[in-house]
């Protein structure tokens, strides 16, 4: 490295003298960071007082019924993040496919292995077969259920603010919270009536109203349920008039309905772009091979074809999920 500064020039040899001193001095900060005295001495707080590190107890004596509900706060939070692992369960649940993820997968794996025979009856190469395979066994199963998933969570969205409506009109005339539940569940349609089903079952085998209410937001992990989850869990911790509390949920509930719908109607010229933009290379693609054959058989048939069409491929999938990402709004 020595050698190869003292060939350079005097000004870039400074330069880049200079940057090697700041990644060693980078690298060096970091590992003091994360294994220096103070690092250490931060662990071991954290494992004596159990509630990573924050040495606050005075404060919290003070404040002990915020304690508590902040505390219930991250128990319903901390789900999503326990149940990260079970995802292609939870996009099955959410799509009301009635499948274990074992039998689904098994299915994916038949598809690949048919649609890779078929490929191959049809004299493609090796490539072809393999992106024809991954397409109809990986990628189609993946977008029926995500299509599924997306109506269900739709129409759920769509009943919500008009069940917990439900729910206040119940509580103002003396029902108790989980008999309102149980309305819902037998009076709605699918799939809000099916979720609140559930979380009458849950209670009857021995849950508690709020472990029944965390299974639903595992089940349909959406931010208004996980509002509905909040305003439970702290009701329950602290008191209060729940109607009350329900219905201006219901309120904000409605408004976000009406500003994702707006937000939807603005970007669906974008979204159309995004459609056209994307299915014009297989469009041309197909023309070509309907209009002029020769002209573009040599990429089906020679291996520097297969990998033009490979790359090709490969270069249309990533702009597709960076429009896909682009015209997708949160919220």
């Amino acid at each position: 490295m020595l050698d190869a500064l003292s060939r350079l020039p005097p000004e870039i040899a400074v330069v880049v003298a200079v940057l090697l001193a700041a990644l060693v001095a980078l690298g060096w900060s970091m590992y003091m960071l994360m294994h220096g005295r103070r690092a250490r001495i931060k662990r071991r707080l954290a494992v004596i007082t159990g509630a990573g590190g924050q040495v606050t107890a005075g404060r919290d004596r003070r404040q002990p019924k915020r304690k508590s509900v902040q505390a219930r706060l991250r128990e319903v939070e901390g789900t999503r993040t326990r149940q990260r692992g079970y995802r292609l369960r939870e996009e099955l649940m959410q799509a009301g496919v009635h499948v274990e993820v074992r039998h689904y997968l098994a299915i994916c794996g038949g598809l690949t292995v048919a649609a890779f025979a078929v490929a191959r009856l049809m004299s493609l190469g090796g490539i072809g077969s393999l992106l024809v395979a991954a397409i109809f066994g990986i990628g189609l199963p993946k977008l029926v259920v995500g299509v599924l998933a997306r109506r269900r969570i739709s129409r759920f969205i769509g009943q919500f603010a008009d069940s917990i409506d439900v729910v206040v009109r119940g509580i103002r005339s003396g029902l108790p919270l989980g008999e309102c539940i149980n309305i819902i569940g037998h009076e709605m349609p699918d799939p809000i009536g099916n979720e609140f089903r559930l979380v009458t079952e849950a209670q009857k085998i021995g849950l508690s109203l709020q472990e029944a209410l965390a299974r639903a937001v595992e089940r349909m992990p959406l931010t208004e349920l996980r509002y509905f989850c909040i305003v439970i869990a702290i009701q329950q911790q602290t008191g209060g008039n729940l109607a009350e509390t329900l219905a201006k949920l219901s309120e904000v509930l409605r408004a976000r309905k009406r500003m994702r719908d707006k937000v939807q109607a603005f970007a669906a010229e974008a979204r159309t772009s995004a459609y056209i933009i994307g299915s014009l290379p297989v469009v041309v693609i197909l023309a070509l091979v309907a209009l002029a054959p020769d002209y573009v058989g040599i990429l089906f048939a020679s291996e520097v074809g297969h990998a033009v069409l490979f790359a090709g491929a490969m270069t249309e999938v990533v702009g597709l999920l960076v429009m896909r990402k682009m015209i997708n709004f949160d919220m």
